[in-house]
């Protein structure tokens, strides 16, 4: 019978087993051993005999995420120490060549400190480590941040594999670094560079606080997987919303009743699993007093084995995807996303618990010079807070504080104690409600492109409402960073100010005119070059970047829905989002390619014979109204170069299109992929009052999305629990200024 996977180590070498294999029959727990062919039904042999031989996921995982038994470098004992008077200092490391921060790596002859690139520990970097390695030949190097008194993470460039480096306090010593002084936290930060009470790190998992257990139904860990933390954060958050709850553990029976052949890839199955193991309180039980006292006795530690792996949910629910499929530490807002794609495209009973989530958004975009207007409405699950830096209110400390470390840093001393900005709720919510530009704006008023403005209003207010704090951004070198902010996030939210109005009385709407398309002496010329060089509007890139989404899926998103918006690429993306080459780098169809390459480079024909949206929204970017783009690919088997001139040589169809209707087909077309509920009435929705109280929120530790840890508070019974993987513990002092993903819950009227 397929139990949870706990937290247990059968892979350790203490232990001697081998394999039994029986067919338990319940109730009356009657056995027969396995294999047994005289005594069975066929069927029932053939089902053991496939679930003997099926691979679990732990199996089925990549063989580098297994850890193997280092060796001594061959380098180590003779190693060469250049005697050129190099001190590392205790923090305040970076790249000598680029300026990273992270993932660097003190090299042990000349004390050089570079950044690496996706080493055996998934971290990202320029490779600059590799280069200097490639130059001087200079072979090992300790990973900064790892150095502890048992040892340190040391890497051999001409083996090219970890290593061990038996001489490594020697080594460390000859540059000045007292291995017996490091101490190294339990997320990979050295203990000398954490302040009390001030790093993000000691902050928000609550640490020299002593937090005491919770035992339970809802007090139930996961284990980390290797960068998994995401994945947990966002499962025990989405499991205390009682939807869910009644959703897949409340109709648990009837799931695994009606569960596929393969419930291992069946996403209902796998969380009603998930849920019941979160719920349940068979795997978060305190120690029995017995063994607390014979542990004490025997001046002993006996792991205890709470909590459960969710290795098989990972599995499935990851398939396919190129970031989640990986042990690199992701986004937390992306996997939420990306859940509730799957929640909406799996439905389970009457209602779909991610209803509680959506609601709709009412887009007022004025032109500046006519003052006319027009309304749009777009579904959304997250309302996304932007920073207000300039409202900070300490102001005169940031500015010292940041003389001070400049200072620090030219001298190669320790930072100054750190100061966070401190940002009012009041002044976020204040920049979301302003209106801002709208790149590019064309006035159908005016015929001709204007300024023009947009603001943002809740068309619908939803029954949990999901708050994203922006704090990842790109600085001006394309390089994600993250603002270390401190935001006063209220227990009680009221936004019932942010009601959409619609249209007001002495507002003029804007006509439903689409720009002129101008038809060019070589159209043909004309195509080659948008395909050659494609206009991509990077604002709007940069807009779904920040978001957390891949750099080359956001640029694949805003060129496939023709620069109509981030709103429109973002739809694109949720319906996108699991296919393999989602953060590939953009590929452009050269012009003339066949149909059926055309076809496949953008995707397959859907059954319904409609052209890929991709194909259509190249056309619709030309300027072009999609019914007609959609008729062109249909009258020419999908052939980008023969659709053009089918369009040239059908000018009378042109003015029979209604481009008005057009552009709102088009994002009701791609809201469609992620919307399961969607018919004539309009997305399910489930509005009520914009008054909300907290019960929860994730935070992030680390300097960007591809690193770092993450941690989730809920509030519970009347007190806030922090759940830390597989530490879950009554939380003294929650972090509610230092979180990333905010969860609300509607208060009744």
């Amino acid at each position: 019978f397929p139990d949870l996977e706990t937290n247990s180590d059968l892979n350790s070498d203490d232990f001697e087993y081998e394999d039994e294999a029986k067919l338990v029959i319940f109730p009356d727990h009657y056995e027969i051993s396995l294999p047994n062919i005289e005594e069975l039904p066929a069927l029932v042999t053939i089902a053991c005999d496939a679930f003997l031989s099926a691979k679990s996921p732990y199996r089925k995982q990549d063989p580098d995420f297994w850890e193997e038994e280092l060796q001594a470098s061959k380098h180590a004992k003779a190693l060469v120490q250049l005697d050129n008077g190099v001190r590392i200092p205790p923090s305040g490391w970076k790249c000598s060549k680029c300026d990273l921060r992270e993932n660097l790596w003190l090299n042990l002859t000349d004390g050089s400190v570079l950044c690496g690139k996706w080493f055996f520990d998934g971290c990202g970097g320029n490779g600059h480590a590799m280069e200097h390695y490639k130059e001087t030949g200079y072979p090992l190097a300790v990973k900064l941040g790892t150095i502890t008194p048992d040892g340190a993470d040391v890497y051999s460039f001409d083996e090219e594999e970890p290593v061990l480096d038996p001489h490594i306090a020697k080594h460390l010593a000859h540059f000045g670094i007292d291995m017996l002084q490091m101490q190294v936290a339990e997320n990979g930060l050295r203990d000398n560079d954490l302040k009390p009470r001030i790093s993000e790190w000691e902050v928000i998992q609550e640490s020299g606080v002593k937090l005491k257990p919770m035992y339970g139904p809802g007090y139930t860990g996961m284990k980390n997987l290797g960068n998994s933390c995401y994945l947990n954060a966002v499962m025990q958050a989405i499991f205390s919303i009682p939807e869910f709850q009644r959703a897949y553990v409340g109709n648990l029976p009837r799931i695994f009743d009606y569960s596929p052949l393969d419930p291992t890839q069946d996403f209902n199955t796998q969380m009603a699993k998930l849920g019941h193991g979160l719920l349940s309180g068979q795997y978060s039980k305190p120690p029995m007093k017995s063994e607390l006292i014979e542990q004490v006795m025997k001046e002993e530690h006996k792991r205890q084995h709470n909590g459960i792996s969710p290795q098989m949910f990972k599995a499935f629910i990851s398939k396919g995807h190129p970031e989640f499929s990986s042990n690199r530490q992701q986004d937390a807002q992306e996997f939420f996303l990306h859940l509730i794609n799957l929640v909406e495209r799996n439905p389970v009973g009457s209602e779909n618990p991610s209803d509680v989530f959506r609601f709709l958004v009412e887009e007022r975009t004025q032109c500046c010079q006519s003052r006319k207007v027009r309304y749009t409405e777009r579904v959304d699950y997250i309302m996304q807070l932007p920073i207000a830096m300039e409202a900070a209110t300490n102001k005169d400390e940031l500015i010292a504080y940041e003389l001070k470390r400049r200072e620090a840093e030219a001298a190669r001393r320790p930072p100054p104690e750190l100061v966070r900005a401190k940002i009012p709720f009041s002044a976020c919510l204040q920049a979301f409600a302003e209106p801002t530009n709208v790149e590019d704006f064309w006035s159908s008023a005016l015929q001709a492109k204007s300024a023009g403005v947009k603001t943002s209003r809740f068309a619908s207010f939803p029954e949990y409402l999901v708050v994203q704090i922006k704090k990842f951004t790109f600085g001006l070198d394309w390089v994600p960073k993250k603002l270390d902010v401190s935001v006063d996030m209220p227990d009680f939210l009221d936004i019932s100010h942010l009601r959409a109005r619609g249209l007001q009385p002495g507002e003029e709407e804007l006509p439903d005119i689409a720009p002129p398309i101008v038809i060019p002496d070589d159209p043909k010329a004309l195509f080659s070059s948008l395909l050659e060089n494609p206009n991509i509007d990077e604002s709007s890139v940069m807009q779904l970047a920040e978001m957390g989404f891949p750099l080359e899926a956001c640029r694949k998103a805003v060129y496939y829905t023709g620069n109509l918006g981030a709103e429109v690429a973002f739809n694109w993306i949720i319906a996108h989002m699991e296919e393999p080459d989602f953060a590939e780098p953009l590929v452009i169809p050269t012009f003339g390619e066949g149909a059926s390459s055309a076809a496949a480079a953008f995707g397959a024909v859907g059954l319904d014979n409609q052209p890929p949206e991709e194909m259509v929204a190249i056309i619709i970017s030309m300027g072009f109204q999609r019914n007609l783009a959609v008729q062109a690919l249909k009258s020419t088997n999908n052939n980008l170069e023969r659709a053009l001139d089918w369009i040239f040589s059908h000018p009378e169809l042109e003015k029979e299109s209604e481009p008005g209707l057009d552009m709102m087909n088009m994002e009701n077309s791609a809201n469609a992929n992620i919307l399961a509920e969607t018919g004539p009435q309009g997305p399910r929705i489930k509005d009520g009052s914009g008054r909300y109280e907290l019960f929860g929120f994730i935070s992030h530790m680390g300097t960007s999305t591809m690193s770092g840890h993450y941690v989730c508070h809920l509030r519970k019974e009347g007190r806030w629990v922090i759940y830390n993987d597989l530490r879950v513990c009554a939380s003294e002092r929650p972090p509610k200024d230092l979180g990333y993903i905010y969860f609300y819950h509607r208060i009744p009227s």
